[in-house]
């Protein structure tokens, strides 16, 4: 006699699309857009589930009730990825072809079981998620980044340039954003460390976060974000918006990409100039990565002072350099030096954050730039993380050290009655 455990995935998928295209027939659909929407997930899951029990599949109880929310996550969600986006535990969700879905939690990578009925099928998912932001992916646009109602990011390649089928990577935001309580928690930064940032934020200096990819440069740019005042104009300019701006005063601004006919696209640079007529007491980017360079940085020399962005870099000194390749892109034939010296005057201090071996986040570095030495651009570390090696867990050892140096900025920060202690630069002090 069958049972689930001969009842193969293939023909598992087959009866769930199936069942699927009858409920669809069987649904007004007009009502059901009139429908409140619990109200509507309730009437149709009811008749889901009379469909489902109706079926002479060798599934026991459980495994019915599954088929039905599954059924029910197909017709309002995103199907298959639906449990994935309600695990808090979630941070990452990669999807490298229809049977292929992994997930990130605590900094790990691990297999899911999941899977698609086809690449049909994951294509459908994908056109749902591109469609609600107002994008597009197909085989003439194949690339796509987006977002999710919650602010994830979403990336989307598909064939010819996705050789084994649609891919999609999702960098999950969490209901509840981290916050600085919570970096101290895990032990991502330290208290000394935090009340220097505050300071530099509320002392509107230009803070450059830099790190690798899924270092965690945008959620510690929502937490410095967060000592912002109220009271100031925010404009944040973004690729696809994730930040999570905790004030009230904020204007937030997107990239668009070109139409079916190649034209149409906004880009940074666009908006980063545009924001400058929009009155802002600073401006955000999310992440830097190109000519808008130029212009983020005239604006800080230029009374926008206080701005955040971040970039992707391997050290403090990696970000500068970056960030005059960057500068160079608005070919503008400005001499090497003089572009070193504007960036040396707007850019105040760079913070390194890094993913460890073990999946945590830290801040391991954090300098100020005190401006020209004959061609190079000088820096101090006044904050850094001392690797120590791995214990016998694999928990990465180490500890935060103050470097003994403080920073000529905190002359600047107490005229604005920003004191900093003494003690936050003893070097003799773990922190």
């Amino acid at each position: 006699m069958a049972n689930a455990q001969t009842f193969e995935r293939t023909e598992y998928q087959q009866v769930k699309a199936d069942l699927h295209r009858r409920i669809l027939d069987r649904l007004d659909l007009e009502k059901l857009g009139r429908t409140p929407g619990q109200a509507a997930r309730d009437e149709v899951l009811l008749l889901i589930r009379n469909t489902v029990n109706s079926e002479a599949v060798p599934l026991s109880f459980a495994e019915r009730e599954r088929l039905a929310r599954e059924i029910l996550d197909e017709i309002f969600g995103l199907g298959p990825l639906e449990p994935l986006l309600k695990d808090p535990t979630v941070s990452d969700i990669l999807v490298n072809r229809f049977d292929r879905v992994y997930v990130e939690r605590a900094g790990k990578l691990e297999p899911t079981g999941l899977s698609f009925k086809d690449d049909a099928h994951l294509m459908q998912i994908i056109d749902r998620i591109v469609s609600r932001v107002g994008r597009r992916v197909d085989e003439s646009s194949p690339m796509v980044d987006a977002r999710l109602p919650d602010g994830s990011r979403v990336n989307a390649i598909i064939p010819p340039l996705a050789i084994d089928g649609p891919c999609l990577s999702i960098r999950r935001f969490g209901r509840d954003p981290i916050t600085a309580r919570n970096m101290i928690e895990n032990k991502s930064l330290t208290e000394p460390m935090l009340e220097l940032l505050s300071a530099m934020v509320k002392g509107r200096l230009n803070i450059l976060i830099s790190g690798g990819t899924g270092a965690g440069k945008t959620t510690l740019l929502n937490v410095l974000s967060g000592f912002i005042p109220n009271n100031e104009r925010v404009v944040t300019i973004e690729d696809a918006a994730e930040l999570q701006m905790k004030q009230e005063h904020v204007v937030r601004l997107e990239t668009r990409p070109p139409n079916i006919e190649g034209k149409g696209a906004i880009r940074q640079r666009q908006l980063v100039i545009n924001s400058l007529r929009m009155r802002p007491d600073r401006i955000v980017v999310g992440e830097v990565r190109g000519e808008e360079a130029f212009d983020m940085l005239q604006a800080m020399n230029t009374g926008h002072e206080g701005s955040l962005t971040t970039v992707h870099a391997n050290s403090q000194r990696d970000a500068l350099a970056r960030l005059e390749n960057m500068f160079s892109m608005a070919s503008l034939n400005i001499p090497e030096r003089a572009m070193r010296t504007q960036i040396a005057s707007a850019i105040h201090g760079v913070v390194q954050i890094a993913r460890m071996a073990d999946g945590t986040r830290k801040v391991v570095g954090l300098s100020e730039v005190t401006g020209m030495e004959g061609d190079v651009i000088a820096m101090q570390e006044i904050f850094l993380f001392e690797r120590q090696g791995i214990d016998e867990s694999g928990k990465v050892r180490g500890a935060f050290r103050a470097t003994g140096i403080r920073p000529s900025f905190s002359t600047r920060l107490a005229t604005g009655g920003l004191r900093l202690r003494p003690a936050l630069f003893d070097s003799r002090m773990e922190v």
